[in-house]
């Protein structure tokens, strides 16, 4: 049986020096807890055997003194909850965070509140832990000088849930496989969540809203995101979602709304024979709400709500096949077409079509005159007598008629 170690200390003016905690926890038996009370502990700690540090109350609060990772783990079995961290360093190539945890196992770092730590939490060769309802924000830096809210590194099978990153960063999951990333909450950020060669995630129910980009996928497979709300992602691309070289992605039932891009394809799926599935999704009031680049066919886009976009369908190279993917049963409100016997399915195919879209589309610099009345008038006219030969993009075969 684990033993119960509670430290009672007599605290004047409120001032505790961590060496006091980092000797309790150097003479303290593997599987020992320590409830801390109340109280600021000064400097860094070391944990290199399994051992749990809770704080007992509201108030326990592990200052770094602006000097590199407040907590350093380095061993399976660890728990750190309920403690508030602040103050780590300043350095980029250090990685100073308010936890770093590595070769690790079922461990777990829960309820604690971040502050002004350059990056949050940082999960590296940590596999089946737990990451759950911490809140997170970094320095007052500039948003690219900030360190990264979460992340984690070659981290297998964990669970990541309902943390709240304010201020942050990035949340990146890179070289990492077989995690949970669900009901969490991002806002004003750069990536709400950005993946690179990982595989076989399952990322549900998050909502990020205020961020430069939404969930990014890049070099990945096998994942299933679904339940994601993305809102009014600001940054340059104004990306809600991005698949850029990833196969065998399912991505059901998630809200993209008032974003520049709201779902950008490149180079997706990667894989020869494979798919990506995009269906049920809310795709709602963005720019863009389905953006083509590169090679990217054989995507299957079925049983989506299209709706309030500037541009339904936005492809920026030329001689790429739009139309090889499968698009079937999806609702855009400016179908023009009729149901004539009531199933809800139109009588005549949706067809999408770039009209003068084609000046700013393959020419940036014309990119300025974008939702103007100009080009809003050009594409009117373009519709009535082209002046040019339209660009046949995708059909919808079987377009619905309600939501």
């Amino acid at each position: 049986m684990s033993k119960i170690i509670i430290l009672f200390f007599f605290i004047f003016y409120n001032l505790l020096n961590a060496n006091i905690l980092q000797d309790a926890i150097d003479n303290a038996k593997e599987g020992s807890i320590l409830k801390v009370p109340k109280g600021i502990y000064k400097g860094s700690i070391k944990i290199n055997k399994p051992i749990s540090i809770i704080g007992k109350e509201e108030g326990v609060i592990i200052d770094g003194l602006g000097e590199g990772t407040v907590i350093e783990i380095n061993s399976p079995y660890v728990t750190i909850k309920n403690l508030t961290i602040i103050g780590s360093g300043e350095r980029h190539d250090k990685l100073d965070a308010a936890i770093k945890i590595s070769n690790s196992k079922q461990s777990e770092i829960s309820d604690n509140i971040i502050k002004d730590c350059l990056f949050g939490i940082d999960v590296s060769m940590t596999n089946n832990s737990i990451i759950s309802n911490n809140y997170i924000t970094s320095k007052d830096l500039d948003l690219g000088l900030r360190g990264d809210g979460l992340r984690l590194w070659y981290s297998n099978d964990n669970i990541v849930s309902k943390n709240k990153l304010i201020n942050s960063r990035d949340m990146v999951v890179w070289y990492s496989h077989g995690n949970e990333i669900s009901e969490n909450y991002g806002e004003n950020n750069r990536y709400s969540l950005h993946f690179m060669y990982a595989g076989k995630n399952y990322v549900k129910n998050n909502t990020y809203k205020f961020n430069s980009v939404g969930i990014f996928f890049m070099y990945s497979k096998d994942t299933l995101a679904s339940g994601n709300i993305i809102k009014s992602s600001l940054g340059a691309t104004g990306m809600g979602i991005g698949l850029k070289d990833v196969s065998n992605f399912t991505l059901k039932d998630n809200t993209v709304i008032y974003c520049a891009q709201g779902i950008y394809i490149d180079h997706s799926p990667f894989e020869p024979d494979t798919k990506n599935w995009i269906e049920n999704n809310k795709i709602l009031y963005n720019a863009e709400a389905l953006h083509f680049h590169s090679l990217s066919e054989n995507n299957v886009i079925k049983g989506n709500n299209i709706l309030g976009n500037i541009e339904d369908v936005i492809n920026d190279s030329r001689g790429s096949k739009t139309d090889k993917n499968e698009i079937v049963n999806n609702y855009w409100d400016n179908y023009e077409g009729f149901d004539k016997n009531g199933d809800n399915i139109g009588d005549t195919p949706h067809k999408v079509f770039q009209y003068a879209d084609q000046l700013w589309v393959y020419n940036p610099n014309v990119k300025f005159f974008y939702g103007s009345p100009v080009i809003s008038l050009l594409n009117f006219l373009a519709k009535l007598a082209p002046f040019s030969q339209p660009v046949f993009l995708m059909s919808d075969k079987e377009p619905k008629l309600k939501i």
